[in-house]
């Protein structure tokens, strides 16, 4: 190989970074990057401490990263101001429809305060939560999971042929069943990943078709000459029920014993997909894996530069949103309803993309936007007594999720004007601002 060929990356072109090798060591004065942190790019050469330029990216790549601002207050007032412009807006249209917006919203929350629909809140935003995870995975790699609807549908309708299936002691049987759901779910989703490093195939068109091939399929395997049965009496298709020993109790047990009786079941599975937000925030934010996730979403040729395999990793990411999308399921398979029939729960992919996008992919956001999502869903009936349509309430989702979105996107570009100018002034004057701001109030 000639020598003015020897800097090149595989495809022949010169690598980013003034044609530097892939794998050269960074200078001795600029950190390199921790798993946990975004790479420090704006660390001015032979400045230990010198200015940082703010990260600028395209909105909707800010959005899916569920970036926002990062001053404690604007935290804090960003979301509280949305909520506060949403909640105008929908008065608003409450009056549009010739409704009293005071009235309509103290019958929901009147409605959705009470010991039966805190126990429908609580198992709805369950469902919620886990799909809203399953969409923030790839949404963190800028990648677009349109198909959790039907990774989460067709995991949950074989999981529940498997697990009418067989009946084994527990706690075999409920393992068997979640983690046959995870590996559908994982494996339906990889088709995806797959075709994407391959093929060049978008994600979101692979996914959507995915859907739509998952739903044929179950609609062909639920009959009563394959993997489904008749239910006497009624025209109703499901599969074999699954034995005592394979389904998971409520947690009313648990929460008498701390002196909270509800007169319904909490899904037994609720602290799983509580275990799945813990375990989404350290594997994000405090692992290697995480680190190589959001560096090839940023930039899959820097993260190949840096050793990053970014093809494998779209592909991991994929998976792993699959493997959770999987679990979407199971709270209601094993805690009630035992079977997948007609009447099983679809649609929660899509709700869950909502749902990720107003808790801006982290899981105590996500956690906020299940439960208040789950509110509205529940309380939508009561405003017929008030004569006010419920489809109502999916207007007024959308108004939320707009307003947030749009609201954080502000504060975030006038945060970053706002140190944009910090750091000019610092480049200016050659001093540290902030730390001599810091200095003199210490």
């Amino acid at each position: 190989m000639s020598d003015e060929r020897k800097d090149l990356d595989p495809a022949g072109e010169e690598p980013a970074g003034g044609g530097e090798p892939a794998g050269a060591t960074p200078p001795a004065d600029v950190p390199a990057p921790r798993p946990g942190e975004s790479p420090d790019l704006g660390k001015r050469p032979g400045k230990a401490s010198g200015p940082v330029e703010p990260e600028t990216v395209p909105s909707w790549k800010a959005m899916l990263r569920g970036l926002g601002p990062r001053g404690l207050g604007l935290k804090i007032g960003a979301p509280v101001l949305a909520l506060l412009i949403s909640l105008g807006i929908t008065m608003i249209l409450l009056r549009v429809t010739g409704a009293d917006p005071v009235s309509s919203i103290q019958s929901m929350i009147d409605y959705g305060t009470t010991d039966n629909s805190i126990v429908d809140i609580v198992n709805r935003a369950t469902r919620y939560y886990l799909s809203a995870v399953a969409v923030a995975i790839g949404f963190r790699m800028a990648l677009l999971n349109i198909g959790v609807d039907g990774q989460y549908r067709i995991a949950a309708f074989l999981a529940a042929a498997l697990g009418g299936a067989l009946a084994l002691p527990a706690p075999l049987g409920q393992m068997l069943t979640i983690v046959a759901a995870m590996v559908v779910g994982g494996l339906w989703a990889a088709i995806a990943g797959v075709l994407k490093v391959t093929r060049g195939v978008s994600e979101v068109l692979s996914t959507i078709m995915l859907n739509a091939i998952a739903t044929g399929l179950i609609a062909y395997l639920l009959n009563d000459k394959r993997l489904a049965e008749v239910r006497p009496g009624s025209n109703n298709v499901a599969t074999p029920q699954i034995p005592e020993s394979g389904r998971v109790g409520g947690l009313n047990g648990l929460l008498s014993s701390i002196g909270i009786d509800l007169p319904g079941d909490v899904y037994g599975l609720l602290p799983l997909a509580i275990l799945v937000g813990v375990v989404f925030w350290v594997v994000i934010n405090r692992t290697r894996f995480g680190f190589d996730l959001k560096v090839s979403g940023l930039s899959p040729s820097a993260a190949q530069a840096s050793g990053v395999n970014a093809r494998r990793m779209i592909v991991y990411t994929m998976v792993a949103s699959g493997v959770v999308a999987g679990l979407i399921g199971m709270p209601e398979l094993l805690g009630a309803s035992y079977e997948y029939s007609l009447n099983f729960p679809a649609g929660l992919g899509f709700t869950g993309i909502t749902v990720a996008l107003l808790g801006r992919n982290h899981p105590a956001g996500i956690a906020l936007a299940a439960l208040l999502f789950a509110f509205l869903d529940q309380t939508s009936d009561v405003l017929q007594e008030v004569d006010v349509p419920k489809e109502i309430v999916g207007v007024m989702q959308g108004v939320v999720v707009l307003t947030v979105v749009i609201v954080y996107e502000l504060v975030r570009r006038w945060e970053i004007r706002l140190q944009q100018r910090a750091v000019a002034a610092e480049l200016a004057t050659g001093h540290d601002l902030a730390r001599e701001a810091a200095g003199s109030a210490s």
